[in-house]
């Protein structure tokens, strides 16, 4: 574990209010995420599974969490069912959780070695009504290989057809989307330490450092501030690449008189930040570059007034949209009069500006949570307008996390540079 132990109350708490949304004589299964394949004997990197993780603390792999509130076997109302070390297991992979590691970081007290789910679960399953199973319902997410949830939801309604069978997503999609005290501070570190890798990049590039470089330059940062790695792909994009919307081979040289578009964020406890900047790479805007970073910066400003409850993220990007056309047409992409004429259903400011600057962060970058909703205090929301010009190689893209409160939104990220003169002065200081 890289991060900083974090208190047990915070997965009972969020088991708690899961618990509270169950109907009577309900069991709920969760697995972890698999192990997938690399290449060879390899396999990638481990991430936990965000729904396990939310309501454990758990980070390992080949985990299973079972509640069943009302079943007569108190050992079962609750149960974590974790890999059996051994001394060759230890030996090849490492340390894997004792029964009192996992007890103290999830605060569950029955915990078993997963050797003993199977009969566990048709004892629960005896005084079962209803089985809530777990999925991954993000609505544009397109995945060609199932995982552990969706292969024994399978499994169970073959061998348990008589069971009722339920969503466990819209349940913990309701309670992810509120962020507690606890889960904004663990987003808030993500923050700060994607603030220290972004002033560290400022000292370091200049013209002829490659785009892989100043990546570089993060992970070590990352690194040495115990984060767990990055939250999603970074996109380090210079010149013609920034207009790339997710461009992450982050291969070329970064040239004297292009722009630099970086959107990345720390990943700290599994908590992400989401952040995006852009500088120039020798440390000077040139005029047009200024005009065209100003124009985005004040809709950034405009647009981040917007975030109080009430308001919808489908607000914040149709507002988002208008104001961007505004500054275009200030900028001389098209006029006021094109835009009388312009194909309602192929708008003009389209090949400028072509996404959405509102999303939910939180154990995902890209959240659970509806663009349809209102904001509530407790939500966490990007804000992020961008412009890009391809036929001038200039991407640019401004783009902080906001905290929905019960009065005016609080940026997590106010403190990481993002005026023109502070971005002009931190890079020449180091010239």
């Amino acid at each position: 574990m890289r991060h900083q132990p974090i208190d047990s109350l915070l997965f009972k708490t969020n088991r708690e209010r899961f618990i509270h949304r169950l109907p009577e004589n309900a069991t709920a299964i969760l697995f972890s995420n698999d192990q997938y394949p690399r290449n060879g004997d390899q396999l990638f990197k481990f991430r936990q599974n965000s729904d396990l993780f939310y309501l454990t603390g758990i980070d390992q792999e080949k985990t299973i969490l079972m509640i069943s509130p009302n079943c007569p076997n108190q050992k079962l109302r609750e149960t974590l069912f974790i890999i059996k070390t051994n001394e060759k297991l230890a030996t090849w992979e490492g340390h894997k959780y004792t029964i009192k590691e996992a007890r103290d970081i999830s605060g569950i007290e029955n915990i078993f070695w997963l050797d003993d789910f199977e009969a566990s679960l048709r004892e629960s399953l005896s005084s079962t009504k209803t089985v809530f199973l777990n999925s991954n319902e993000y609505v544009k997410f397109f995945n060609d290989v199932s995982d552990k949830n969706h292969r024994f939801a399978l499994d169970f309604k073959n061998k348990y057809p008589l069971h009722k069978m339920e969503r466990a997503a819209p349940i913990l999609t309701e309670l992810r989307t509120i962020k507690s005290a606890e889960e904004i501070k663990l987003i808030q570190e993500a923050c700060d330490i994607t603030h220290k890798s972004f002033e560290r990049i400022l000292k370091y590039t200049k013209p002829g450092v490659h785009e892989f470089e100043i990546e570089a330059e993060i992970d070590h940062e990352f690194t040495i501030n115990r984060a767990n790695g990055h939250g999603y792909a970074p996109i380090i994009a210079s010149g013609k690449n920034a207009c790339v919307l997710h461009y992450i081979d982050n291969n070329e040289v970064c040239s004297d008189g292009d722009l630099l578009l970086m959107d990345f964020g720390a990943e700290y406890a599994n908590y992400t930040a989401d952040m995006s900047r852009t500088i120039p790479v020798n440390g000077k805007f040139s005029e047009r570059q200024k005009d065209c970073y100003e124009a985005v910066l004040r809709v950034f400003k405009e647009l981040r007034k917007l975030y109080i409850r009430g308001n919808t993220p489908d607000f914040i990007n149709t507002s988002a949209e208008k104001l961007m056309e505004a500054e275009m047409i200030k900028l001389g992409l098209f006029t006021a009069e094109d835009v009388k004429n312009q194909d309602g259903d192929n708008p003009l400011f389209k090949k400028y500006f072509m996404h959405g600057v509102a999303h939910p962060i939180g154990l995902d970058v890209h959240d659970v949570g509806s663009k349809y909703a209102p904001f509530a205090p407790g939500m966490v929301f990007t804000c992020e307008p961008g412009l890009y010009i391809l036929e001038e190689n200039i991407g640019i893209r401004i783009e902080n996390d906001i905290l929905i409160t019960e009065d005016q939104p609080i940026d997590l990220m106010e403190n990481i540079p993002i005026e023109i003169s502070e971005i002009e002065r931190m890079m020449n200081e180091s010239l």
